[in-house]
């Protein structure tokens, strides 16, 4: 089992979704990988719920904010592990991305920001004080991979590169294109791809499982769709991408 206790800065470290129904969030997450929650209250007076895989703390359901318009899908965010996400933020501008939220500090738990590479693209950026990210990584039912859809994918890979130190790896593509990896100390921890033709940009998030045809399957008898039908791909193991009920996209991927 990969328990993390802490992160590098420019890993992804955390994934949270925003729906505007928790219970129902809780139920179809819970049939799908086995989550366990505990719930807290928002000062608004919602809740939102940690999500536990073995006792272990993975994700959070949270709320959509009060000025999001009635009706806005369900949504996965990703967040890159910062050591001094202000200064991180300042950084953006220059190499051609994007401020959305200025830092905030979270409690004790953290600094949370928000940015966009150039072609778009929210990311997520956490710096950390007692909540360090997801307590496992590439195990069922946790975090395991993130990728990048964008129109300019060499600019969000140049981008990252100057506000982490990312390394890169591309693999050319049967259609011309490539897929770049970015590194960390030699280590791949998250993709960029270019997006379809007249495609915005955005994040997709891969969790792990055992048994991803029986994962997909629970997610269709939990009132979810198969976006993506299971495949099997002999290098990077079999994966598939769901949509929940409230509409948030999730791609599994086989782990161990």
């Amino acid at each position: 089992m990969t328990v993390r206790t802490n992160y590098a800065h420019g890993e992804p470290c955390w994934a949270d979704l925003q729906t505007p129904d928790v219970a129902a969030a809780k139920d179809f997450y819970a049939r799908v990988f086995g989550w366990t929650y505990q719930d807290f209250p928002t000062p608004d007076g919602r809740s939102y719920a940690q999500a536990f895989m073995n006792g272990r703390l993975v994700a959070t359901i949270a709320p959509q904010g009060p000025l999001q318009p009635s009706g806005t899908p369900a949504r996965w965010n990703i967040y890159f592990a910062a050591a001094d996400a202000p200064a991180l933020l300042d950084d953006a501008a220059y190499a051609g991305g994007t401020v959305q939220f200025r830092p905030e500090q979270v409690g004790d738990a953290g600094v949370l920001a928000f940015l966009a590479p150039p072609g778009g693209g929210t990311t997520g950026i956490w710096q950390a004080g007692t909540h360090y990210g997801s307590h496992l990584f590439n195990e069922p039912g946790a975090l395991a991979w993130a990728e990048l859809s964008t129109p300019e994918p060499q600019a969000a890979v140049g981008f990252f590169q100057q506000l982490f130190g990312h390394e890169v790896t591309e693999y050319p593509q049967d259609d011309g294109g490539s897929y770049t990896t970015l590194l960390i100390d030699g280590g791949e921890v998250a993709g960029v791809v270019p997006a379809e033709e007249g495609g915005e940009a955005a994040w997709q998030v891969y969790f792990g499982t055992a048994d991803v045809r029986g994962a997909a399957a629970a997610a269709a008898q939990a009132g979810g769709e198969i976006v993506v039908e299971p495949d099997e791909h002999p290098a990077d193991g079999s994966l598939t991408t769901i949509r929940d009920p409230q509409g948030a996209i999730l791609s599994l991927i086989q782990v161990h």
